[in-house]
């Protein structure tokens, strides 16, 4: 491998140097402020093996990507090398398609990969990099947001290598209390038991499991659906509604975090998903494999902290309608957002008769694009108390429908888009039957411009300008999100604390029992540090809402 000294202008400084190991090369220079690579996931790993830790570094492919975006072409190939041929005027290669985690086996995620590039033509790169971020709608802000980005791949290989604690013992009397017994090569007991009753209320045989099948059954008995969500069937007064909704839910269990999952992804009491930061247009993480950010409640009781640990589980309290105050600079939204402990009930009082459940329906409305029926209402009730506010996401929407690029505060660029999309949840990812969200590797690179595919139909622009609305807003609060990861991934570090799990909003920290004060200390001040390097000098808060357990279970 070859290392050269940057100065601060980016240039080397002294003469590239050859060395036969990384890990070596890196021990022996615990001086060194950042480290300038192509890709973290594929260095970083290696080192963390060993027991190396790097404070920062600058993450070249990410980097990429972030400018791509924010150039408006998002979706065009992120490599250095496809990097290095647009600088040089040649044919871009096409990103490497992602490699899919192996269940079972840790060890993909600690082979290197070759790096492409001579180290003179990933200085030409980078050299290239910090002048694209000179020429930037706000330069500064573009900087901090890409090494925002670099600190989150950091966080995300360590939360990698630490593994989130996981009683597999537990695991498996949850599965065996849910689901009851296993039958070779059939259904559990419990999901055997719910088909019959199913096929019972029709009666005929009839597969649960299949929706065609479900959809059948349910015309034959002269009732027409068109899905078999849970929230349609409700509406259906038929026997079949009660132990199919059951089946379903059990079903999904079964299928994501049952006996095959805790074979394939527990090992040595720890489970270790691979994490993407950025994995989607709004900056929200995704998993490559293992299903980490979507732990259904009931399975939580398997995540047990260590003999005299605990964990620590810290939500952001009311977070977008905080970003929202925050980038729109609504003097009377940032007033709420500095005083309330409940936003929700302060929005209230200000605007709605002290009704919660209506200011909070408003929030939400203005953020998500409810414009109809009771929102239209309520948006102009929000709009006459918190005029700047409503009008930022106004703006957003309506750049969206106009084809215009919207960014977040920060410079994460939702890109102009052409036609509509498949259904996608708030975050662009693809839902399953049940809303669930499951990571599709590549779905990152396209643009989702939709909530709703037959909305989006009828009107594509309308409804890119609801997604706009809200990118700016959930964007905003995923770029606030890794600055408060990297300051809290700092103290951490100072400390026996590990951090373990992050989604979104919320953050696990996993630490003697003697350190939960200290960590939550620590979550608070990377809160208000975070608001402060993101946002600028706001009175708006970030609190959290923390508890400490023993059990992920008993945190909510």
């Amino acid at each position: 491998m070859e290392l050269a000294a940057l100065g601060p202008d980016g240039l080397p400084t002294g003469p590239v140097l050859r060395e036969p190991d990384l890990v070596e090369a890196v021990r022996r220079r615990p001086d060194v402020t950042r480290w300038v690579w192509r890709s973290t996931a594929e260095v970083y790993p290696q080192l963390l093996a060993t027991g190396v830790r790097v404070e920062r570094c600058y993450d070249v492919e990410a980097a990429e990507a972030l400018l791509i975006g924010h150039e408006g072409r998002l979706g065009e190939p992120r490599s250095a090398a496809a990097a290095l041929a647009r600088l040089r005027g040649g044919p871009v290669p096409p990103d490497p398609p992602l490699r899919a985690a192996e269940p079972g086996s840790q060890s993909s995620l600690f082979e290197p990969r070759p790096v492409r590039l001579p180290l003179t033509d990933l200085l030409a790169v980078y050299a290239e990099q910090q002048r694209r971020h000179d020429v930037a709608e706000h330069p500064d802000r573009m900087r901090l947001l890409t090494a925002a980005e670099s600190a989150g791949m950091l966080v995300a290989a360590e939360m990698t290598a630490a593994g989130l604690p996981w009683r597999a013992d537990v695991h498996l009397d949850v599965l065996r209390e849910l689901l009851g017994e296993r039958y070779a090569g059939g259904e559990p007991r419990r999901l055997a038991e719910l088909a019959d009753e199913v096929s019972a209320a029709f009666g005929r045989r009839v597969r649960p499991d299949l929706p065609a099948d479900v959809v059948k059954a349910f015309a034959e008995a002269g009732i027409k659906i068109r899905s078999t969500r849970r929230r349609e069937l409700e509406t259906i007064d038929h026997p079949a509604v009660k132990p199919l909704v059951e089946y379903k839910k059990l079903y999904r269990i079964r299928v994501a975090h049952g006996w095959s999952w805790l074979q394939d992804w527990v090992r040595d009491g720890r489970f270790r998903p691979e994490y993407l930061p950025g994995g989607t247009v709004s900056g929200r993480w995704v998993t490559n494999g293992g299903g980490a950010l979507q732990i259904p409640k009931v399975i939580r009781r398997a995540v047990v902290a260590d003999p005299g640990w605990r964990l620590v589980v810290a939500d952001a309290d009311q977070l977008e309608p905080r970003v929202l105050a925050a980038i729109s600079r609504d003097p009377g939204l940032m007033d709420v957002a500095a005083r309330a402990t409940d936003l929700y009930q302060s929005v209230s009082d200000h605007a709605f008769a002290g009704d919660r459940d209506q200011a909070k329906l408003a929030v939400l409305g203005a953020v998500y694009g409810q414009t109809s029926g009771d929102g239209l209402k309520n948006l102009a009730a929000l709009r006459r108390r918190f005029p700047r506010a409503v009008a930022y996401v106004d703006e957003a929407a309506r750049a969206g429908e106009e084809g215009r690029l919207v960014r977040t505060w920060l410079g994460r660029t939702c890109p102009r888009a052409e036609g509509a999309s498949d259904a996608v949840d708030e975050a662009g990812i693809p839902q399953d039957d049940e809303g669930a969200l499951e990571y599709t590797p590549g779905y990152a690179s396209t643009v989702p411009q939709a909530l709703d595919s037959a909305r989006a139909g009828r009107h594509p622009h309308r409804a890119r300008g609801r997604f706009t609305r809200n990118f700016v807003v959930q964007g905003s609060a995923a770029d606030w999100a890794l600055l408060l990861l990297a300051a809290l991934r700092r103290t951490c570090a100072e400390l026996a604390a590990e951090l373990v799990f992050f989604q979104h909003d919320e953050v696990i920290v996993h630490c003697p029992a003697e350190e939960t004060d200290a960590v939550v200390a620590a979550i608070r001040e990377a809160s208000e540090l975070a608001g402060r390097l993101t946002f600028g000098q706001t009175p708006v808060r970030f609190p959290f809402t923390t508890a400490v357990v023993e059990c992920y279970a008993d945190a909510k």
